[in-house]
């Protein structure tokens, strides 16, 4: 799977908080509950705003791209 655009820029961000190890471990184990977070996203969105919010919820939705998102933010080959 392909990086998407927006990937880098949530790895940069991840990254300068330093949570990037520990959310790439959550991506991974939390794998079941990423379909709940998502639909919690989808519901504060009004709240908290931005398009960026919907499209990393969509994110969370597909489980195959949020493995890939953890290996992209491990350094591996997405």
């Amino acid at each position: 799977m392909q990086p998407r655009p927006e990937w880098s820029h949530w790895a940069e961000t991840l990254r300068r908080f330093k949570l990037d190890g520990l959310a790439s471990w959550l991506f991974e184990a939390g794998a079941p509950l990423t379909v709940l977070g998502a639909q919690a996203l989808y519901i504060s969105q009004p709240f908290l705003g931005g398009k960026g919010l919907s499209s990393f919820a969509h994110m969370l939705e597909e489980d195959e791209e949020v493995q890939a998102f953890a290996r992209y933010l491990r350094g591996e080959e997405a």
